[in-house]
């Protein structure tokens, strides 16, 4: 059985029926997006628990092997020529077993979104696309596609009409935006609904970016769940 993670958890509103669960990105931690939780508009939404895990410690490789939060090892600076498949595999069943939790503690699949920012947003997408039950959504925020090439085979129909939030910075030296684009192509290619966003900032999170996040919160975790069933 695989360990939880250290998580923190903010609720919008006691008596949570949706979730949130929120990935940060490499060196960050939980932390790190907790706080955009008191800018969120959250009127019209269910009652939000919002997840925020810690990924655990290992050695980047893009970082002199540096030992630092990750979900997976970074080989080189284009992010895709060679990747650390057993890494983005392990975190992906870090993360099903904080979906299994949330689960088990009342809030059904199809009221959850899973996020991301940076790596995080990697595994939101790698994970989302593949988890066996339906979800609320996926937000894909300052991130790309891992291992695109095996999404096809992989892929649960489950989440074939799944709701994708992709936001990118124009000017993001990390991740550039051709990188999101292309993931963004390779999504619309599988046949997703992608929500595609770009604001003029760097590897960050932009004003306009959390106004638009509230927007898609709203609609795939309306206070009546009924909405979003029929959607």
């Amino acid at each position: 059985m695989t360990q939880l993670l250290e998580t923190i958890e903010i609720e919008s509103a006691p008596n949570p029926t949706a979730a949130v669960i929120w990935l940060h990105g490499l060196g960050a931690s939980g932390d790190d997006f907790a706080a955009i939780v008191p800018e969120l508009d959250l009127n019209g939404c269910a009652p939000i628990r919002f997840v925020f895990p810690h990924a655990p410690t290992m050695p980047v490789t893009i970082n002199n092997g540096y030992v630092m939060p990750a979900w997976y090892d970074i080989f080189a600076a284009d992010l895709v020529r060679r990747e650390d498949a057993a890494g983005i595999q392990a975190s992906a069943r870090a993360i099903e077993a904080l979906i299994a939790d949330q689960v088990a503690r009342g809030i059904p699949a199809d009221r959850i979104v899973l996020a991301g920012f940076s790596q995080g947003c990697a595994m939101s997408l790698h994970t989302g696309l593949r988890h066996p039950a339906r979800l609320a959504g996926i937000m894909a925020l300052s991130g790309y596609l891992p291992l695109a090439a095996s999404v096809a085979a992989e892929r649960s129909p489950a989440n074939q009409d799944t709701p994708i939030f992709m936001a990118h910075g124009t000017a993001d030296p990390v991740v550039v935006l051709a990188r999101a684009e292309a993931s963004r192509q390779a999504l619309a290619a599988l046949g997703y609904q992608v929500s595609w966003h770009t604001y003029p900032m760097p590897h960050s999170v932009h004003p306009q970016e959390v106004a638009d996040i509230s927007r898609f919160l709203q609609t795939v975790l309306p206070r009546d769940a009924a909405k979003a069933s029929s959607r």
